[in-house]
C-alpha cells in the first residue's frame, strides 16, 4: 500500500481507532507534529515474545496498528523477544509462566515471522531481536539496569501485587520483565510503542528509562483487549474462543458466525479497516431494523477471511457455510482420517483416541469434554458415551460442533 498522505486530524483520528488509552495523548500530537515539519518519520516499536508457534486475532491487534504506522510513512519497528521470551511475560498472570529454552523461542520466531508477514510490509518493517542487547550485558550491567526500579514501584503492578499479597509465588525473574522491555524501548530510542492495555505498567517503564538515559520518552499508544468468541474471556487458545490467523478460509469464516451479535462491532474497529463512517451508518441501521445482525456478521466474516486470505477465498468460505448451514450438507472437502490396524484393538477404536487422531481434539481430556457437551456426532448421529468403542466404517464423517468435520478412511 502507498504511503497514506492525510491531514495532522486525519492522521490521529486513524491512529486512535481501536486504541483504549493513548499516553500522553499531547505528547503524541507534539511528535507528529515534529515529524511533519522534520519530515523525519518515528520510531514505532512494537516487541512480540514467540512464546508459543501460532497467531490468533488477539495476538495481532496491535500487528494491525503498526501496519496503520507504517502506512503513514512511519518506520515499523518489531522487536522480536527472544531473551525476554525466556523469561516470559507476567502480564495477566496468576502464576509463573513455564521458562522456554532459547532453542525453542527461535523456533517459534520463525513461524512468527511468517504470520507477522501476512500484514506487515516485510521490506518496510526493521526487525531485530533483544538478544543483540541483553546477550552482551554483563552482571554488573545488569545489577545497574534492576538499580533503576524500586519493589514498591514494581508492586504498582496490580498482577504482581495480587500475588503477593495472597501469598502466591513471585519469582525475582519476573520482576525483571518490564525493566527488560522498557530497555527494548530505550536500546533502539523508540518514539512510540504498542501493545495491549496489559501492556501499560510496561511501556510506562520504557518511558522512566528513557528519561533517566536522557532520551525522549515514547508515547503508549494501547489497544484494548479483544474478546474471544464466546463473547466473555479474552480470546485465548486453551479457552478454545479463538480465531486463528493460520485457519483455513472455512474455518475462520465459520467462527466469525458464531461471534455473539453484541461483539461486532468491536472486531469491525479492531480487525477490520471498514472505515468508521460506514460502521457508525451500520449500527444505525441494526438499530432501526434496516440491517439484520446476521448480514452485518456476514460482512464481517468476508472481511476477516479477505484480511488474512483474499476476497476469493472469503467468497468460496461463505458459499461453503451456506451449504453447510443452509441446506445442511456436508462441506465438499473435508480433511481424512486414516485409520490402520495398528490403530484398531479387536476391529475397533476408541471414539476420544479417534477424535485426537482426525485432529479434531487436542487432547484426550479436551475429546471427552467435546462428547459429554454434545458436540460430536458420526454420519448425523450424536456420540453420548465417553467409553464408546466404534467399529470404523469407511466414508463416515466424524463431526464436533458445527464446523470441524472428518471423513474416515480404512487403510
Amino acid at each position: 500500500m502507498s504511503i497514506q498522505v492525510l491531514s495532522l486530524e486525519e492522521e490521529l483520528a486513524l491512529i486512535k481507532r481501536g486504541t483504549e488509552e493513548i499516553f500522553p495523548e499531547e505528547e503524541l500530537v507534539e511528535k507528529l507534529k515534529k515529524s511533519r515539519q522534520t519530515r523525519k518519520p518515528l520510531k514505532v516499536k512494537l516487541g512480540v515474545d514467540p512464546t508459543g508457534a501460532d497467531l490468533h486475532l488477539g495476538h495481532v491487534i496491535p500487528v494491525l496498528k503498526l501496519k496503520q504506522f507504517q502506512d503513514l510513512g512511519h518506520e515499523a519497528i518489531l522487536i522480536i523477544g527472544d531473551y525476554t521470551a525466556m523469561v516470559g511475560d507476567p502480564s495477566g498472570r496468576n502464576k509463573t509462566r513455564p521458562q522456554l529454552t532459547h532453542e525453542q523461542v527461535l523456533e517459534n520466531c520463525r513461524t512468527y515471522q511468517e504470520q507477522v508477514f501476512r500484514i506487515l510490509d516485510p521490506q518496510k518493517t526493521r526487525v531485530m531481536y533483544n538478544g543483540a542487547w541483553f546477550s552482551k550485558m554483563t552482571f554488573q550491567d545488569v545489577i545497574k539496569l534492576m538499580s533503576q526500579m524500586t519493589l514498591a514501584r514494581m508492586l504498582e503492578r496490580e498482577d504482581f501485587a495480587s500475588r503477593f499479597q495472597n501469598q502466591m509465588p513471585l519469582s525475582l525473574h519476573e520482576l525483571i520483565y518490564p525493566l527488560m522491555q522498557g530497555y527494548d524501548s530505550a536500546a533502539i530510542e523508540a518514539d512510540i510503542e504498542l501493545g495491549g492495555i496489559d501492556q501499560k505498567f510496561n511501556i510506562l517503564v520504557g518511558r522512566d528509562l528513557q528519561k533517566t538515559m536522557g532520551l525522549e520518552p515514547q508515547v503508549g499508544v494501547c489497544n484494548p483487549i479483544l474478546i474471544g468468541l464466546d463473547g466473555k474471556e479474552k480470546m485465548s487458545k486453551s479457552l478454545g474462543n479463538y480465531i486463528g490467523i493460520k485457519d483455513p478460509a472455512s474455518e475462520m469464516y465459520g467462527k466469525t458466525m458464531s461471534l455473539p451479535d453484541e461483539q461486532m462491532m468491536m472486531y469491525f474497529e479492531l480487525v477490520t479497516d471498514v472505515s468508521m463512517a460506514k460502521l457508525q451508518k451500520m449500527e444505525k441501521q441494526l438499530k432501526t431494523g434496516e440491517l439484520h445482525p446476521r448480514d452485518m456478521k456476514r460482512f464481517l466474516a468476508r472481511e476477516i477471511v479477505s484480511r488474512f486470505h483474499d476476497r476469493d477465498a472469503a467468497i468460496e468460505a461463505e458459499a461453503e457455510f451456506d451449504r453447510v448451514f443452509k441446506e445442511n450438507q456436508v462441506p465438499e472437502d473435508i480433511p481424512e482420517v486414516i485409520l490402520t490396524t495398528d490403530d484398531l484393538e479387536d476391529g475397533k477404536i476408541w471414539v476420544v483416541r479417534l477424535l485426537v487422531k482426525a485432529d479434531l481434539a487436542t487432547s484426550n481430556a479436551e475429546g471427552r469434554r467435546l462428547i459429554q457437551q454434545g458436540g460430536v456426532r458420526i454420519d448425523g448421529e450424536i456420540i453420548d458415551n465417553v467409553d464408546l468403542d466404534w467399529v470404523p466404517r469407511a466414508n463416515a464423517v466424524v463431526q464436533v460442533g458445527k464446523r470441524r468435520f472428518a471423513r474416515v478412511v480404512v487403510a
